[in-house]
């Protein structure tokens, strides 16, 4: 493996960027000693304790984080409904009295703007950093540690987010996803074929895929590189459309899982899959929505999908619809069937959940991370279980020490729209557990 490059995010099974890290263990930036310092003094960490939203009124100001208008992943609408939600909640006389102040930054893809937006955060004495995404976890929660600031809701992007103890996450990130995949595939598909990058973050997705594929008594998948900068993929989809067909009585799948260039692979394997009509595609959501499917026609009709959460068109979104509708209306930004932007939708309730539950009491990064420490039940209207990062609570998982939600929901693309392939959710907090990463 001479040449390939570390990394440390996840890889995300379609159009996120290729460089990513699965979990390793690994040591945290603060060691533990230090870091129970500064959470259990918040003296000499960057802390004022007492302090709230940033101001001497009532405000409670947060901060959500996403990249845009960069050449790779862009997330504009995380930060545009956290703006949306605070109208809302404001219009309504705030929580508890107090009114929602929302910053918002833009970290660029890149390390440097992500540490910045945490330095930014912990200047501006903000109670949480809410509902975001950044695939540089190892930059922003240095500074979001040192000053006490939890991070809810993440995207779940990066292993770092399943470790960090200021960390809550709300969904079970691209490792649930994975698994989840497999389980649903092992009971749908014959063979199936994993057209990936040849680089280290590449090799840890066969490992995430196999064991779901496994658990269901499926065969593993049929693991095929590809090199990382390829412009022209013909040759790998010819390959792997021969490998899923081998038996005509089974109905192979394909996995394209090439980051940003899976678009080039999919218009290849849309010219060739013509001589082998039985072939479906697999995906998970983040790399495939419904505005991608409106985009590319009939492209992913049939295609087997795994998401955190139901379907955008069921009614238990609607909440979040309305709030787009009276705040947003034309921010063409905000996009509802986005995993992002309903990522946010999720970690905001939780955060208003958390505050509410603190009554007329000061609300501080502290108060936040103590109500969220002593077992607050969070109830999302069903788009996830009920939410509980106390200790007992967290799965036991290899890698993913803050994992709360590993419950995935299977969907399929029908005449054009997303819907529900199986009704409910399925946990694979079981699979995870047995699940080894290198």
């Amino acid at each position: 493996m001479t040449g390939r490059r570390r990394t440390r995010s996840f890889l995300p099974a379609l159009h996120l960027h290729p460089r990513l890290r699965l979990p390793v263990a690994r040591a945290r930036v603060l060691s533990a000693g230090a870091l129970a310092v500064c959470l259990s003094t918040a003296v000499g960490c960057g802390v004022v304790p007492g302090v709230t939203g940033g101001s001497g009124d009532d405000t409670i100001t947060v901060m959500t984080w996403a990249p845009e208008k960069t050449k790779t992943t862009n997330k504009p609408g995380m930060p545009a409904l956290a703006k949306a939600y605070a109208r809302w909640v404001n219009s309504q006389g705030g929580i508890n009295g107090r009114k929602l102040k929302v910053l918002t930054c833009n970290d660029h893809n890149d390390t440097v703007s992500a540490a910045s937006c945490a330095r930014r955060a912990a200047a501006e004495n903000v109670v949480a950093v809410v509902g975001s995404y950044s695939q540089h976890a190892r930059s922003f929660l240095a500074p979001l540690e040192a000053a006490g600031i939890p991070y809810l809701g993440g995207y779940g992007v990066t292993d770092d987010e399943f470790t960090s103890p200021l960390s809550y996450p709300v969904n079970g990130g691209q490792p649930s996803l994975l698994v989840g995949l497999g389980q649903q595939l092992a009971e749908s598909c014959g063979p199936v074929t994993l057209v990936r990058p040849d680089t280290i973050a590449g090799d840890e997705l066969p490992v995430l895929l196999d064991s779901g594929l496994t658990s269901g008594g499926h065969r593993a998948s049929v693991d095929q590189r590809a090199a990382e900068d390829a412009t022209e993929f013909s040759g790998h989809a010819q390959r792997a459309l021969q490998r899923v067909t081998r038996d005509p009585e089974e109905e192979g799948c394909v996995i394209p899982a090439l980051g940003d260039r899976t678009d080039t692979f999919m218009d290849s394997f849309r010219r060739t899959r013509q001589d082998y009509p039985t072939v479906r595609t697999a995906s998970v959501l983040g790399s495939i929505d419904q505005s991608m499917i409106d985009a590319t026609g009939s492209m992913y009709e049939g295609s087997y999908v795994t998401g955190w959460y139901p379907a955008s068109s069921d009614k238990r979104w609607s909440a979040m619809r309305e709030v787009i509708s009276k705040e947003a209306f034309g921010d063409n930004r905000i996009d509802a069937s986005d995993p992002g932007v309903q990522t946010t939708w999720i970690a905001y309730t939780a955060l208003k959940k958390a505050i509410e539950a603190l009554g007329e009491g000061d609300v501080t990064a502290r108060s936040i991370r103590r109500t969220l420490d002593d077992g607050l039940k969070v109830d999302t209207g069903g788009l996830t279980p009920t939410l509980n990062w106390s200790f007992q609570d967290l799965i036991a998982a290899s890698g993913f020490a803050r994992l709360v939600n590993a419950d995935v929901t299977f969907q399929v693309v029908r005449k054009g729209k997303l819907v529900t392939e199986r009704k409910g959710f399925v946990n694979v907090s079981k699979v995870l557990e047995t699940t080894q990463t290198s």
